[in-house]
């Protein structure tokens, strides 16, 4: 599985951005889809997932009521809409494909294939 992630940029404390990440490949082994961030000198952290299959949500507690993913499964793309952003949130964004197990889970190594990372910048 091949992932692109975009959407990246910057974006004024308050406002709002859209990520996307487009799936090709065999996108038929796709579980769950998740969005990990990581700040400069922080380590990579979970940020939302979603199952491939039912659209069942998670969201890490830094995000929630601002953040939501969502995909499209006849175009093998998932989303991160962010409102409400903070300084906090800037970072790379990274989307991921985990091929197995019954959720998308918070633990980066349980995920098999990663994008390149988009970058948002949350200037305040």
């Amino acid at each position: 599985v091949q992932l692109q992630a975009s959407g990246g940029g910057l974006v004024q404390a308050g406002g709002s951005r859209r990520l996307s990440c487009a799936a090709s490949g065999r996108t038929s082994s796709i579980a769950h889809m998740a969005w990990f961030r990581q700040a400069l000198g922080k380590e990579r952290e979970f940020v939302s997932g979603i199952k491939w299959n039912g659209g069942n949500t998670f969201l890490a507690d830094s995000v929630k009521g601002r953040f939501t993913i969502s995909r499209d499964n006849t175009k093998n793309m998932v989303y991160l809409q962010m409102n409400s952003l903070k300084p906090e949130d800037t970072a790379v964004y990274y989307c991921a494909v985990r091929n197995g197990g019954p959720i998308p889970t918070t633990n980066e190594y349980d995920y098999d294939y990663w994008g390149q990372g988009t970058e948002v910048t949350v200037s305040s």
